[in-house]
């Protein structure tokens, strides 16, 4: 019965998605503040639409947070349903091959059905709207086997600031079994995978600082410490030969996984070669003593996300700058938390600047690793619905990105969550030419009620 409902609705249910694209709803980016408003408020229309109760927009410092309910029973299950209208900023427009905000499907060699193109398209505004549109059909074909709670915000791709005093003050209203998150990927449209576990995140600004002015570089290079220079000496240092981490207690609390984890962990379906042609590289990098698999799973990484200073414009002037920055961030495994992180990279950091320069260190945002139980009600629901509708049994990983707020959601709402997401680490996440599989979308959509069904007869 999904499948025909989702046959005789497909044109409609991409159309909806594509107005919900061409929203840039860009949380970090201020100018965007209107936009990220209309977004909250089409998701809000569409809830309401589909036959949600309780429909608002609940505001906070920043941008709102979508809540919409169905309680059919009281005595039934609830699912509480999180995901995120936001999205990155677009920039650089240049290496977009459409305009990010003007989605449009082309076929590709991983989607030869066609895929969407556009900021959003998979993180997370597509698999966000799956969700939407599988309640539509449990309301329209009375297929609803438990109550649904929705908690879509506005501030993912910024650190979800304002979602914990949400959660703290709102316990009883977001009451429920178990939340379920689309907002993660599977290993391939053949291989469908669940996340057991995140990385953490520890997110961080740092600022070195040389003359009080910029200078002619004829007049004072070699005579005045260069802060790009400097900054870029300080940033090679973080890493030895063996790419490990050189901050003094890094890995003090890194929880090591003994010989037969990482044995289990190696049996999900990944070909090196697959891997390196995908990218255009040559070869992978990474910590010595362990392979693809483990280092963007089970392994803290340090990465610079952006480094700027001086002239970048067009053609030349020969200038040494008064600044330098970078944006780092660090990945955590579990057992590591990001506070204390964050504190050992700014005393480290600070401590290795050499005479002649300032150092400040802003810390942005972060959060915590999570592993998530794949013996639970919920993830047996999950591994269920997609043999249903894959043909095969689900493989469980370690997703290598970072969902801060599932530990939050443990720690204050006392609920684990499942992590049943459709796209594909080749969706270029994050990235220029960002997109997401119509299959992947319309699959979302026919094996999510499946998890509702078998959610409440595994419950009773």
């Amino acid at each position: 019965m999904i499948k025909s409902y989702i046959q005789e609705n497909q044109q409609r249910f991409l159309d909806e998605l594509f107005e919900l694209l061409r929203i840039p709803s860009i949380s970090a980016d201020a100018s965007f503040k209107y936009e990220v408003h209309k977004a909250a408020e089409y998701i809000q229309e569409k809830l309401i639409a589909a036959g949600a109760d309780n429909v608002q927009l609940f505001p906070t410092p920043g941008f709102p947070i979508v809540y919409g309910e169905k309680i059919i029973d009281p005595k039934l299950p609830t699912v509480l349903v999180y995901g995120h209208y936001d999205v990155q900023p677009a920039v650089p427009l240049e290496l977009w091959d459409s305009p990010p905000f003007e989605p449009e499907i082309r076929k590709t060699a991983i989607h030869p059905e066609g895929a969407i193109f556009a900021r959003g398209a998979c993180d997370d505004k597509g698999q966000v709207y799956m969700h939407v549109k599988a309640f539509e059909y449990m309301m329209a074909k009375h297929q609803m086997h438990c109550n649904v709670k929705f908690m879509i915000e506005g501030e993912e791709e910024v650190g979800s600031s304002n979602l914990g005093s949400f959660c703290i003050a709102n316990k009883e209203l977001l009451k429920a079994d178990v939340v379920l998150i689309s907002d993660t990927s599977m290993i391939a449209n053949d291989v469908p995978s669940i996340d057991s576990g995140l990385r953490g995140l520890s997110y961080v600004e740092v600022e070195v600082t040389g003359p009080n002015r910029d200078l002619h570089s004829g007049v004072y290079g070699g005579a005045v410490a260069n802060p790009i220079n400097i900054l870029a000496k300080m940033i090679a240092s973080m890493h030895d030969e063996n790419n490990h981490i050189t901050i003094p207690g890094f890995y003090d609390a890194v929880q090591e996984l003994t010989a037969n984890e990482r044995a289990e962990l190696n049996k999900a379906p990944f070909e090196l070669d697959a891997y390196q042609k995908d990218l255009e590289i040559d070869a992978v990098w990474g910590e010595k003593g362990y392979n693809t698999l483990e280092r963007t799973g089970i392994r803290p990484t340090l990465d610079c996300n952006g480094i700027w200073g001086g002239y970048t414009g067009e053609g030349s002037k020969t200038v040494l700058p008064s600044k330098a920055f970078a944006k780092i961030s660090m990945r955590l495994v579990p057992n590591q938390v990001s506070d204390e992180i964050t504190a050992l990279f700014k005393k480290h950091f600070e401590s290795i600047a050499p005479a002649g320069v300032k150092v400040v260190v802003k810390p942005h945002h972060g959060g915590e690793p999570v592993v998530t139980p794949i013996d639970s009600v919920a993830y047996k629901a999950a591994e269920a619905a997609m043999e249903t509708t894959f043909g095969k049994k689900p493989v469980p990983t370690r997703g290598g990105g970072s969902i801060p707020i599932v530990a939050l959601f443990e720690k204050e709402l006392g609920l684990k969550s499942v992590l049943f997401g459709f796209g594909l680490d080749s969706d270029a996440l994050h990235s220029p030419n960002e997109h997401y599989g119509v299959f992947n979308y319309l699959k979302g959509i026919e094996t999510i009620p499946y998890f509702f069904e078998n959610f409440a007869k595994l419950k009773q």
